[in-house]
């Protein structure tokens, strides 16, 4: 066991030394660059942007409510995969929002409440007054704001 280990070293400082002395190219990688960091209007402007509530655009993005909530108030600023998600947004709405055309009336499409424990079907009804609920956890809380009723 020993003798192998010490064979696969000796094998990986071949290779360095030969890497060094430019006898070996070495695969390389680029990654992209960071996105830019996105301020709470440009948040602001891409949830009007695609007609959507801050519950809803929460759903389409896997995220909270709370979390759309604290970007759009500037207590926290998008990070990481999000951050990533909202700049695909940005540039190509219809990748993370459904459709190419994104609808000016939401009610046509079915959602569902992101992390809830139940699966039934949101209906969005546009001026209807009602904020509507769902269990998760054992315990009721709101899904989203005024214009989404539950589907029965």
């Amino acid at each position: 066991m020993k003798n192998d280990l010490f064979a696969e070293l000796m094998r990986s400082a071949t290779e360095a030394l030969e890497h060094a002395r430019g006898k070996r190219e070495l695969r390389t990688t680029f990654l992209p660059a960071p996105p830019k960091p996105m301020s709470a209007a440009e948040v602001k402007r891409l949830r009007a942007r695609v007609h959507a509530s801050q519950a809803v655009f929460a759903h389409y993005l896997n995220v909270s409510t709370k979390l759309v909530q604290a970007w759009e108030s500037d207590r926290r600023q998008p990070e990481g995969a999000a951050l990533r998600l909202l700049r695909l947004a940005q540039t190509f709405p219809g990748l993370v929002f459904e459709s190419p055309e994104l609808p000016s009336k939401l009610h046509s499409s079915n959602l569902y409440a992101g992390k809830a424990s139940s699966t039934r079907p949101l209906r969005v009804a546009e001026g209807s007054g009602t904020t509507a609920t769902r269990t998760r956890n054992s315990r009721r809380v709101p899904v989203a704001k005024a214009g989404v009723s539950q589907a029965r």
